[in-house]
């Protein structure tokens, strides 16, 4: 019962090998169960592989037909006294298994395009990243200040957010023939797509986060004689970084959630342009291999940036680890003052 309680302690924090458990099973299971709906027959194959077309004259071997359409061109077959065709079950083209997709990494990246001038995967990914590093730059840079002095004035507050919580519901792929027309058929407008979806949330996400600064920080600082500049760049910013950092993290992922559609505005490009191109041939592992490829970019830079921010923000952490105790060895300690609420001399 003890054991039980460990693992279902409210607000308690699981140990690490535990923790590393529900990781590992957190991708098992929808692994697991992809692997079971491709590899067990009976599980879950509706269609029908044919082997051997028998006197059927539109079967092809190779070809998939639904399981009812074979039974029933057999059931013709045998009340006339033709030879049957036979097959094996198998899902659908479009949900191919799992080893199909790992060699599709491989075959995806080796494989050149059908047309000459057609962009490899590895150029459309980078054309994709760029979109999302740009759309996302332009967005923070004016963003994160609007953020943090809606949080910080009451008067930033009041004459923007009202428009921001209206415009927020709006979504962004609605602007898409507007970018166009403005911006011309190329990447501007995507970049404008991702703008528009991630802009107006970091406002909010951010004064949300500025305002939850202890106040007596605040008050300490006034007490000191801290004009209302030296407040806000002083005292808030430094104050809110850790949290602020965590907010872009959570952001930039919201940024991801509209890459594919801002590539189909104006000239299709990026990874997009590969899925559609790869769906249209029928080649649907590598549809899925392009797919993952989208989610290990993202998850591996939101990794990364985590464990950037353990170091940037040592203070936050409860526990050192032991890259941060190699790092300290090598290094020496992480300069805290850079980012830590400065004292201001009364």
């Amino acid at each position: 019962m003890a054991s039980k309680s460990k693992w279902f302690a409210i607000r308690k924090e699981l140990s690490s090998k535990r923790r590393l458990i529900l990781t590992v099973f957190s991708f098992l299971i929808p692994i697991g169960t992809w692997c079971a709906v491709s590899y067990v027959p009976w599980l879950w194959h509706p269609m029908i592989e044919i082997e051997d077309t028998g006197d059927v004259s539109y079967f092809r071997e190779g070809r998939l037909v639904k399981k009812e359409v074979f039974e029933n061109e057999n059931e013709i077959m045998a009340s006339t006294g033709k030879r049957l065709a036979s097959g094996k079950r198998a899902n659908p083209v479009f949900l191919p298994a799992p080893h199909e997709v790992v060699n599709a990494f491989y075959a995806a990246f080796t494989t050149p395009p059908r047309r000459r001038g057609e962009p490899w995967l590895h150029e459309s990914l980078w054309h994709s990243i760029q979109i999302i590093f740009w759309g996302f730059a332009v967005s923070s840079f004016f963003g994160v200040p609007l953020g943090i002095l809606c949080g910080s004035y009451a008067v930033f507050s009041r004459l923007h957010e009202p428009f921001v919580e209206f415009f927020r519901y709006l979504p962004a792929p609605a602007f898409g023939a507007l970018a166009v027309a403005i911006l011309g058929i190329h990447d501007p407008p995507k970049i404008a797509i991702i703008f528009i979806g991630t802009f107006f949330q970091q406002i909010l996400v951010i004064s949300n986060t500025t305002r939850k600064l202890d106040v007596a920080l605040i008050e300490a600082a006034q007490t000191l004689g801290a004009k209302p500049i030296q407040l806000l760049t002083r005292v808030v910013v430094p104050g809110i970084l850790p949290d602020l950092y965590k907010d872009m993290r959570i952001l930039l992922g919201w940024a991801w959630t509209y890459l594919i559609v801002a590539e189909l505005v104006g000239t299709m490009t990026g990874i997009t342009w590969f899925i559609y191109q790869q769906s249209k041939y029928r080649i649907y592992e590598n549809v899925y291999a392009a797919i993952i490829m989208i989610g290990i970019i993202g998850l591996s830079t939101d990794l990364f940036l985590a464990w950037l921010g353990k170091h940037l923000f040592p203070w936050t952490q409860t526990k050192q680890s032991k890259v941060s105790q190699f790092l300290y060895r090598l290094f020496g300690p992480v300069n805290q003052t850079a980012f830590a609420p400065v004292k201001v001399e009364a």
